[in-house]
This record gives C-alpha cells, structure tokens and sequence, in this order.
C-alpha cells in the first residue's frame, strides 16, 4: 500500500492512498486544480482515481470533491446525512451512479480495498475516520474530531499507519486573535484535537501496534509543525519510545505534498 497527503490542514485536506489495482482520495479540499496538481506532483492523476471518500460535509474537505467526479466520472462515497449536507451545499450535480452511500461501522469494498467508517466528534452531520484495508497491511484516518472516542481507539488498533489530528496548540489557540467563541468551539469536544491530545493518543497507537503516525490538520493560526512533533516526540520520551526504532513519525505539510509512504 502508498499513502501520501497531499495537504492537510484547516484550509485544505486530502489524502491519496493507492494499493496494486486501487487508487483513492480521502476527501477533496481546496479546488480541483491544486488536487490534480498535488496528484501529479507524485506521478498520479486524477483521471486514474477510483474512488473519493468523504469524512464530512465541511468546506475544507470537500471543496473539490463535485467538480473532479463530473470531470472524470469519479464515484463519490459518503454517508446518507453528508449527501444530504453535500447537495444543500451545492456539490453540483453528480450522476447517480457515482452518488454512492455507506452505512457506518459497515465495511464496504472499493475493488481491492475493504474500507470501514467510524464515528469521530465534530461539528458536522455525522462526521466519521476510516480505515482502509488491501488484504496484508491496514491504515487510519482520524481527523476533526474533538476527543478521542472508544470507538478510534477500537478502530485504529494495530492499523500499520495512522493519519491523526494533531490541530492546535493550547497556549497558542488561549493567546490568539480568535474570537472566544471560536476558541471555546475548538476546544470543546466537537472541535479539534490538540497537540497535547494527539501526542498521548499518538503513544497509545504505537503501544498497539502502529508503526507510523502522521499528524494532520494543524491550524495556520493556532500551530507550529515544530510544536506538534516535539510534544508527541516528548510524550513518546516519557515512555521509552524512540522515533526511528518503535515508530515513525512526520508532520504532514499545509499545503504542499507530504512523503509518500510504502508500507
């Protein structure tokens, strides 16, 4: 299996992942020209995607999602509450071939990938993380969300690599110019995770089996690729786990492609 994000953070997000005979998008955010370029930046194209998967209905994961489907007759998944999200807020038309729905916590098959769905805690209609399977190896997604819920932790167990929001930085968020209610919506359970949360979650994964994290969605305003990795870097310190030997780990860029993994 191949993984690359090709970017990720509050202005934008969308993960390729791609196995023998499968080729898929995690979400589809910013416009359809940067994921075509981010694609072709890693030798992919568009034309060539299977699928897109959809986690929720926001703007910065779905942005490109209508446009690359009608352009390239590109199957769209999400579940039956983002669809109905998804046309009141203008995806344009999609085929009804390509409308496809998930039930959560069922699996479903994408030719060679099994993929299952989770419920996550954020401000959306009924947002979710996956999983995706090709048959030897398993990876997670697990963004907006604002805890970490049983049920990732359930779902993310042993998963080879991990995709984990790592969004902000308390002191940074508590000192900024948002406004109060804007900061106390990051914080709250149906927010995002922070880079003390995700670090602690981060130890947990690898003490189950994971053996390569990738923190996502940092805020441009509230986090500094440097202080997410070095708070996750200093939970694993305080738990004898060493980057390098037990796990690896990387920060995925903003608005450029991250490393493309092969695991």
């Amino acid at each position: 299996m191949e993984f690359c994000s090709l970017f990720s953070g509050s202005s934008g997000n969308s993960l390729f992942i791609k196995s023998k005979d499968t080729k898929i998008l995690c979400d589809a955010g910013k416009n359809g020209k940067q994921v075509e370029l981010a694609l072709n930046r890693i030798n992919e194209t568009a034309k060539d995607l299977d699928a897109i998967i959809i986690s929720h209905e926001h703007s910065d994961h779905v942005a490109a999602a209508g446009v690359l489907s009608r352009r390239y007759n590109i199957p769209i998944y999400a579940n039956e509450e983002t669809w109905q999200k998804l046309h009141a807020n203008n995806i344009g038309k999609i085929t009804s071939q390509n409308e496809r729905i998930f039930e959560v916590y069922k699996p479903f098959n994408i030719k060679d990938f099994n993929i299952n769905s989770f419920q996550t805690s954020h401000d959306a209609v009924n947002p979710v993380g996956f999983t995706v399977n090709d048959g030897h190896r398993k990876m997670g997604i697990a963004t907006d969300t604002g805890i970490v819920t049983e049920d990732m932790n359930q779902y993310l167990k042993a998963c080879c690599l991990v995709v984990l929001e790592s969004n902000h930085d308390i002191h940074m968020l508590e000192t900024g110019s948002y406004p109060y209610q804007l900061k106390q919506r990051i914080k709250s359970a149906w927010g995002h995770l922070s880079n003390e949360r995700a670090a602690e979650f981060s130890k947990d994964l690898v003490f189950q089996g994971t053996e390569r994290i990738v923190l996502a969605h940092l805020s441009r305003d509230n986090n500094i690729p440097f202080l997410a990795e070095q708070e996750t870097l200093n939970v694993f310190e305080r738990n004898s786990i060493k980057n390098g030997r037990d796990v690896l780990l990387e920060v995925a860029r903003r608005d450029f492609n991250s490393h493309v993994h092969q695991f």
